[in-house]
């Protein structure tokens, strides 16, 4: 094959459990054109699922690791960077530093549902509510989102349960279908596959968090990388040496 005109994206899936990371590749496989690479890489450290504020911070470092390592050559660059979970961790530092688009799983919904009208958020785990209204209002999506239905179980334990995640889930979407809104986003990257399965149960459009993150960054529909070349404006001390590795921006 021809691969001289190949695109390259990574995906970095923030949550330290490979099987998210199985998942999103199961799922996310079949929607890769030819001639397009997916590389898909696991975080080295942090939680095996993100779901508290902590979690989510240090996933935001654990993402800047792995570009840090994976972001290719001028030789080889990426085209694009999607955050493979349902929260985008470090998704401002990435796309400070990155010179291809970056974008994350829980923004790329809310563009595509945005098409749509107002919508709702179907998710696992309770503490995720203040966070993802706090990523919306601060994406410009606020007004738009007009709902957020959590239920009890986290995203890992209905990844790990689907029987039961499909009843918690098929309830929670009816739930959300009645609020007003033109659509719901089932959001999770555990979670990725189930708003097909859903579907036929609500009568809303059930857009998959992880389809969304592949289709937006693919169809260039995120905004332009704001810098023509990879680079961080701090000096690190104490990281690992891919870190220094990058070229430098400029300090202060």
């Amino acid at each position: 094959m021809d691969t001289t005109a190949q695109r390259r994206f990574l995906l970095i899936n923030p949550n330290t459990n490979a099987l998210t990371t199985q998942r999103l590749q199961e799922v996310l496989k079949p929607l890769v054109p030819l001639n397009v690479e997916l590389r898909v890489q696991t975080a080295r450290f942090g939680a095996p699922y993100i779901a508290c504020e902590a979690s989510h911070a240090v996933a935001a470092h654990a993402c800047l690791d792995v570009w840090t390592t994976e972001r290719g050559s001028p030789q080889q660059p990426l085209n694009g960077v999607l955050i493979g979970c349902f929260g985008d961790p470090g998704l401002f530092a990435l796309r400070e530093v990155s010179a291809c688009p970056v974008t994350g799983l829980a923004e790329a919904s809310f563009i595509q549902a945005a098409a749509h009208g107002p919508f709702a958020i179907v998710t696992g785990g309770e503490r995720w509510k203040p966070m993802l209204q706090r990523l919306a209002n601060g994406l410009g999506y606020g007004a738009l989102l007009r709902h957020i239905e959590t239920v009890a179980p986290t995203g890992a334990a209905l990844q790990a349960d689907p029987e039961m995640a499909l009843q918690c889930l098929g309830q929670a979407c009816q739930n959300a279908a009645q609020t007003g809104v033109s659509s719901i986003i089932l959001g999770g990257a555990g979670l990725a596959g189930y708003a097909r399965l859903l579907q036929e149960h609500c009568k809303l459009p059930l857009i998959d968090s992880a389809q969304a993150g592949w289709e937006v960054l693919l169809q260039q529909q995120v905004i332009a990388a704001p810098t023509a070349q990879d680079g961080f404006y701090a000096p690190w001390v104490g990281l690992p040496e891919a870190f220094s590795q990058v070229p430098p921006k400029g300090h202060g």
